[in-house]
């Protein structure tokens, strides 16, 4: 198997860094983290783990997990976040590849948990994403919200991995809060102009692709409980995105 350089992207992620470089290890012979200036233990624990830690003021989803190829001793990559591991059949799958072919990148299928219970409902499995990729060419597109690696060719793969997304419904909440506050402020740098309508329309777009198009009516609490968090991440990325210009629109008129 070529080497292969695993980089991770970090902001307070001290409870989740240890895990994440172990599993990176089984398969990669070097670990880099860039960190978005982390005010709780990561560095440390990312050095001590044997990583290599660049700090970088946060530069958006897509610039930041780009920011630490250049720094790779190898051209194949392993992208993981923070809170991602590699499954044992991730990492026997990536064991027998022989990664002769630099157009090619690997998806793999991702678990998403909510604490200890595994959501398949929904669209929320099998979830594929682009994660072993050759830089020469193939890399993270430039968007600063839900970026992913654009290569020439994506084999999908059955292979797994874990993704420890939310540790309770109250993280889920929270976190909510958060991406939509950072989605906003994307889609204003973007020049998305504000609307009344767009919240509401965005909401129930999305309730009718997670209860319908994806089959979460039919799938329980589960079903439901992805449905209903995605429209109210919809509605408030939208809202909060209103919100930022009214706060412009008034800063304006104070001066």
């Amino acid at each position: 198997m070529p080497a292969i350089t695993g980089i991770v992207i970090t902001l307070n992620e001290a409870d989740n860094i240890v895990d994440c470089i172990r599993s990176l290890r089984r398969v990669c012979n070097e670990v880099i983290v860039v960190d978005s200036l982390s005010e709780d233990d990561t560095v440390a624990l990312a050095e001590a783990e044997g990583a290599r830690v660049i700090p970088q003021a946060y530069l958006g989803d897509g610039p930041q997990k780009a920011h630490g190829v250049p720094f790779a001793g190898n051209d194949w990559i392993l992208a993981l976040d923070a809170d991602e591991r590699l499954d044992e059949d991730a990492i026997a799958l990536i064991e027998r590849l022989t990664l002769d072919d630099p157009q090619t990148a690997y998806a793999f299928r991702r678990k998403n948990y909510v604490g200890r219970h595994w959501i398949r409902a929904a669209g929320f499995y099998p979830d594929a994403v682009t994660r072993l990729y050759n830089r020469t060419t193939a890399g993270y597109l430039p968007k600063k919200a839900h970026s992913s690696v654009q290569a020439p060719r994506v084999e999908r793969t059955p292979a797994h991995i874990r993704h420890f997304t939310y540790a309770s419904l109250s993280h889920w909440m929270q976190r909510i809060d958060q991406l939509s506050t950072r989605d906003a402020w994307a889609m204003k740098e973007r020049g998305v102009a504000p609307s009344s309508l767009r919240p509401t329309l965005h909401a129930l777009s999305a309730t009718l692709r997670k209860l319908l198009f994806k089959g979460g009516l039919f799938q329980g609490a589960d079903g439901m409980t992805v449905a209903l968090t995605t429209a109210f991440h919809a509605y408030m990325k939208y809202a909060k995105l209103n919100e930022l210009y009214e706060n412009e629109a008034a800063r304006t008129e104070e001066t």
